[in-house]
């Protein structure tokens, strides 16, 4: 592996712990939103992250057949909970039932700030890595003077 392809396997941590960051501020921008234009509350998205060869040429793609393959993270899909609304007692809420209940989002506001630590988290030791293979390449190069 050179060093420019462990920059490109962190660069893709990078952009996969951001789409993750950007999935968890919008379920926690909506954990009280109980009217959506698909009707019913806000539904929380999450992340699918697969993990895929790094398949620059015919000579990578033979070598990945051949060999273990390095393989970069990238995002599958976003996926949106299918399970059931919480149901709060709220008569006075415009959205209220005939009961009183508020169908709101299935948002745990602690799960998801967990959520958000480990991506940020990722995120920093994504970084961390791409700056350390920065820095071999810069003590390659001092070597070869």
């Amino acid at each position: 592996m050179d060093f420019l392809t462990s920059i490109q396997v962190s660069a893709s941590g990078l952009n996969v712990q951001r789409q993750r960051m950007d999935a968890i501020a919008s379920n926690l921008a909506n954990i009280e939103t109980t009217r959506t234009p698909e009707g019913g509350p806000y539904k929380r998205k999450d992340v699918v992250v697969s993990a895929v060869p790094m398949n620059e040429d015919f000579a990578a793609t033979l070598h990945q057949q051949m060999f273990d393959s390095i393989r970069e993270a990238h995002v599958a899909e976003i996926v949106e909970d299918q399970s059931e609304p919480q149901m709060v007692f709220q008569p006075s809420h415009p959205d209220a039932n005939e009961q009183g209940y508020v169908a709101m989002p299935n948002i745990n506001l602690m799960e998801e700030m967990v959520n958000l630590i480990n991506a940020t988290r990722s995120f920093e030791a994504n970084i961390q890595a791409m700056n350390s293979a920065k820095t071999m390449a810069l003590r390659a190069i001092d070597l070869g003077r």
